[in-house]
């Protein structure tokens, strides 16, 4: 693995972060049924740190001397996540489409993780690792709430 690798890695989990970003508001904005309130504040939640963790990787790769992508062509281009399309969702199937969703994002964290050992670039490391971290919390919460 090379510098390279990393900046395409971290390029696409910026778009899959937008693409997360857009559906969770597609979810706050459209979800029905019981949990309505708990959830429609929750995605709200989510949201707000997902447009933290947005900025905190596109500040890491010009920090490493890169370029982050930055517009809604180049996302679609590049994403790995898929859409959802705007339309009425149950709080049941809105919370397993995050549960999944978050999944793929700890994926991916731990994917770049790796990289990141590799080449000894001990920040890349932190960010991955806290963003782990909160994934696997979220999860295990998301997860509580669903049983």
């Amino acid at each position: 693995m090379n510098k390279e690798n990393l900046t395409k890695e971290l390029n696409v989990y910026l778009a899959n972060l937008n693409i997360l970003y857009i559906k969770l508001h597609n979810y706050h904005w459209n979800v029905s049924g019981l949990g309505f309130f708990e959830l429609h504040t929750q995605f709200e939640n989510f949201y707000t740190q997902v447009s933290l963790d947005l900025d905190t990787v596109a500040e890491r790769l010009l920090t490493i001397g890169e370029r982050p992508s930055a517009s809604m062509k180049e996302y679609f281009e590049i994403a790995t996540m898929e859409e959802k399309s705007s339309e009425a969702i149950s709080s049941k199937e809105s919370v397993e489409s995050v549960i999944k969703d978050f999944r793929f994002m700890l994926d991916s964290s731990n994917g770049i993780l790796k990289i990141a050992e590799q080449l000894r670039d001990l920040p890349t490391t932190d960010m991955m690792t806290q963003f782990i971290a909160n994934y696997e919390k979220t999860l295990w919460m998301l997860n509580a709430y669903t049983a």
